[in-house]
């Protein structure tokens, strides 16, 4: 009799315990939701907003609207549909682009069987989550142009702080009239790891194509593979970007069916880009977004009110560094191995303006600012003999001293 007694009690405890986890895991969800868009907006790149949004114990819906912060070419309008559990919620929805008037009538039709549709899960006790997407293939046509997409997947998963990607495309074809150009399988894999409002950041990225082929009606062109590497560091003190190239056998069937016309890898990093004016152009971007219309492309005068900032950027004399050149062309017999800097004379930046950097005028003077130095160690005879110099020069010193260049020691000669 006093077992039967506790029944309902128990019962009732159970209730009440799974009506706080459910509403608990809604809770969570919802605060992980804000923040994650939160920290997609602090790095000054994108503007995001919800439109729609219900949220409850067992189910929340909503819609997303991501567009680029500047100009509003296009966004993507997410639906999303989620399913709270105890330990985990399983999110599901479409995605949707949108083409602005302008731009819609320049691309012209886009088809597709069906709308991407995407799944994810949020791990309630970890803050773990993941997001899938499988994109269906699509095809864009334009006064007789047209671009094919045979499909893609993509998938995103992190927690606060650190997030990866890893997107693959099938095949990408771009036909205009006689000239093809396809491209695939393509991955993309990233790494994005930051601190609150990305006052620092770190970023990874490695692009790889498979294999990449041209077609005109008079030869065709080979690429197989090409590699980008990045990486990108906002700390204390600069932003510091470093970028490896690294090119695969280019062959050219028509000429030379087994000899490729070139190979080879080029690294540099572009380092001394002041981090406070860095966090300042993205914060002023931020409050340009926060004021203006989300349908309209940014206010006019933006660049001459970031002027200032972006000229602090170079505050600290940046300079740029090619660590590596190694090209090698079995086809022409030439092997190019060189390595390099360029400095920017930072001294007195009230006198440039990057609003009229179009002007052939304030072009020269911050052409003016530059110097450094490249060498060609073990160059072939008839690079010598190009530039004019005597046939047994084996080593090629390349000077730049206000933006004038020389080769060994002689003005560089015009071709």
């Amino acid at each position: 009799m006093r077992k039967e007694r506790l029944i309902v009690p128990t019962l009732a405890v159970l209730a009440v315990l799974w009506m706080a986890a459910q509403l608990l895991s809604s809770v969570l969800f919802e605060r992980s939701l804000r923040q994650g868009l939160e920290d997609l907006e602090a790095r000054g790149e994108w503007r995001v907003s919800r439109s729609e949004s219900r949220q409850g114990w067992l189910s929340s819906q909503g819609r997303l609207i991501l567009s680029p912060l500047l100009g509003r070419p296009w966004r993507l309008e997410l639906m999303y549909s989620a399913r709270h559990g105890i330990l985990s919620t399983d999110v599901e929805g479409t995605l949707l682009p949108r083409l602005d008037t302008v731009l819609q009538q320049a691309v012209g039709e886009v088809t597709a069987p069906s709308v991407p549709r995407w799944q994810g899960r949020y791990h309630t006790l970890s803050g773990h989550s993941e997001l899938r997407l499988s994109l269906a293939p699509f095809v864009i046509q334009q006064n007789g142009r047209e671009l094919a997409v045979r499909g893609g997947r993509l998938r995103l998963e992190g927690v606060f702080g650190d997030w990866r990607l890893r997107a693959l495309l099938d095949q990408l074809t771009l036909t205009d009239g006689m000239a093809q150009l396809s491209l695939g399988p393509t991955v993309l894999e990233s790494r994005y790891t930051y601190t609150d409002g990305a006052y620092h950041f770190t970023q990874r990225d490695h692009l790889h194509i498979e294999t990449l082929h041209l077609h005109y009606p008079s030869y065709d062109m080979q690429l197989s593979p090409l590699d980008l590497h990045s990486y990108m560091v906002l700390d204390e003190r600069e932003l510091r970007i470093k970028g490896e190239l690294v090119v695969g056998d280019v062959m050219v069937p028509s000429e030379a069916p087994e000899t490729p016309l070139l190979n080879g890898r080029i690294e540099m990093e572009l380092s001394r880009l002041n981090a406070d004016a860095v966090r300042q152009v993205i914060s002023r971007l931020r409050q340009e977004a926060a004021l203006g219309d989300a349908s309209l492309p940014m206010a006019e005068g933006l660049l001459g009110r970031l002027e200032p900032d972006l000229l602090k950027m170079l505050s600290d004399s940046p300079r740029l560094d090619v660590t590596t050149v190694a090209i090698d062309s079995p086809l022409l017999g030439i092997r190019v191995d060189a390595d390099g800097a360029l400095f920017f004379d930072a001294r007195q930046l009230d006198e440039l303006s990057v609003v009229n950097l179009r002007a052939e005028k304030e072009q020269a003077k911050w052409l003016e600012r530059i110097d450094g130095d490249f060498t060609w160690y073990e160059a072939p005879t008839v690079a010598a003999l190009w530039l004019g110099l005597p046939l047994g020069t084996r080593e090629l010193q390349f000077d730049v001293v206000r933006g004038v260049w020389r080769i060994n020691g002689r003005p560089m000669p015009k071709f």
